[in-house]
């Protein structure tokens, strides 16, 4: 029997970083479900304006912050978007599920997000195939490079430079970062028909529930599961599974279209500027391809711009770079690093331990100068389009830009479409930006973010 969604916000959610915000974003607008994406906490007079949304999310930077500072900021955030009493309210993390006791805890944040509903079950979905990512009897397997590994052993995430995945069970994982009880459903609970009965015993014990996602059966009865224990506003911790999830469930019920709305494929700009603060091997990979169609790459003097009193010149430094690249190019790459062993950052590492800087502070210096650039780049070479490469760098570059809120435009690439920039600067009205993850994006992404029909061999770009 074919049912219809409910009126008012479907999902509300806070983004954990801003590249997993748009990544959020796309999956429900492109449903069909009128979605918006704000880059920082509204104002009532913001959600007015966005009154007829039926999604509605708030990027932040979470994952690179310690749980005290969570305890101040995260729950003001959670009331306002609890205030508007969605069916969910998610917290929403990386579909790697990096994060620590110390950084990124996203323990801690289920435990705030607990006080925020009245709902007992925190149910949280990390697979999503339609990214790589499966969880099969709580364990989370992820793809890199074309091969499927277990997190723990994933050549990236196993070595992430700030929090290391050396747990695959998310239960496990979890576990050291909450007080909360843990539990999951399994492959097999939903094989033998009991998930009625897991889903009593979560919500009689209050229980951060992970949920198998191995392909679109599993995947549609997760969204089910969710969608139908959710009369009250529950809290679910969860990567962007959540959305292809619940999107699943919809269309086999017959809540929204089967088809997707169709999107006008996104037009050629004159000029194209990437920055980049990410260090895995899928971006360095979109580098080297860029590198190799034409864009000129300039590198970021990473040992500079963690001094303060270099800062400010190194900026000024690769904006001349730029300037002198688009006399000639359409396309400009600056990057910090192109992979965590990379000379410029171990140097960064042995500057931060020589001169007492915490090498988090080092690592942050990275992204507010690659803010400072674009927002000075933007106005002066008349950009229409923007990349950013990196979680906690696209979230320090917004921070730059007078942008409030973000719509999906063209989708691009899963996990990292065009987005349209609301600004309260007249200046940078009807720019683009695309947010990319370091683990996502297809390998020509800078190339056809730049023009839709480039290619490998001729981007077009000399």
């Amino acid at each position: 029997m074919t049912q219809a969604l409910p009126d008012g916000v479907l999902l509300a959610f806070y983004g954990d970083d801003f590249t997993g915000s748009t990544d959020a974003m796309e999956v429900t607008a492109r449903a069909g479900l009128r979605t918006i994406l704000f880059t920082r906490r509204p104002e009532q007079q913001d959600l007015d304006r966005f009154s007829d949304y039926q999604v509605i999310g708030v990027a932040g930077t979470a994952r690179a912050q310690g749980p005290d500072w969570m305890a101040q900021n995260l729950p003001e955030t959670f009331a306002a978007l609890a205030s508007l009493k969605p069916k969910v309210l998610q917290y929403k993390v990386c579909s790697t599920f990096d994060s620590s006791p110390e950084t990124g805890s996203i323990g801690r944040a289920a435990e705030l997000g607990a006080q925020a509903v009245p709902a007992g079950w925190l149910p949280a979905i990390v697979g999503a195939p339609q990214l790589g990512r499966w969880q099969v009897f709580g364990n989370l397997f992820a793809t890199a490079a074309g091969v499927q590994y277990r997190i723990d052993r994933h050549p990236t995430m196993s070595r992430h430079p700030v929090t290391p995945m050396k747990e695959a069970d998310l239960r496990q994982h979890i576990a050291l970062q909450t007080s909360l009880p843990v539990m999951g459903i399994d492959l097999g609970d939903m094989m033998r028909g009991q998930t009625a009965e897991r889903i009593a015993e979560a919500k009689a014990k209050g229980a951060i529930t992970f949920i198998d996602v191995a392909e679109e059966a599993s995947q549609a009865e997760a969204g089910r599961m969710i969608w139908e224990n959710s009369d009250e506003t529950v809290f679910s911790p969860a990567s962007s599974g959540l959305q292809y999830a619940l999107v699943a469930h919809w269309r086999a019920a017959g809540m929204i279209p089967g088809e997707p709305p169709g999107f006008e494929t996104h037009k050629p700009v004159d000029r194209l500027l990437v920055v980049s603060g990410s260090c895995s091997p899928v971006t360095a990979d979109q580098i080297a391809r860029a590198e190799a169609a034409g864009f000129v790459s300039i590198r970021l003097d990473v040992c500079r711009v963690a001094r303060p009193d270099q800062a400010e010149a190194e900026v000024a430094r690769v904006l001349a770079e730029i300037e002198t690249a688009f006399e000639t190019h359409r396309a400009a790459l600056v990057f910090a690093a192109k992979t965590v062993d990379d000379p410029d950052y171990e140097a960064l590492s042995r500057m931060a331990k020589d001169e007492g800087i915490p090498l988090s502070h080092a690592q942050d210096a990275i992204g507010k100068a690659l803010g400072a650039l674009a927002l000075k780049a933007v106005p002066q070479f008349r950009l229409s389009r923007l990349v950013v490469a990196g979680g906690d760098t696209s979230g320090r570059v917004l921070e730059a830009l007078p942008v409030t809120a973000l719509e999906l435009k063209h989708p691009l690439s899963p996990g990292a479409p065009i987005c349209l920039c609301h600004v309260d600067d007249p200046v940078f009205e009807g720019l683009e930006v695309v947010l990319k993850g370091g683990q996502l994006g297809s390998p020509d992404l800078f190339l056809r973010a730049l023009d839709p029909d480039a290619r490998e061999a001729s981007a077009g770009v000399q």
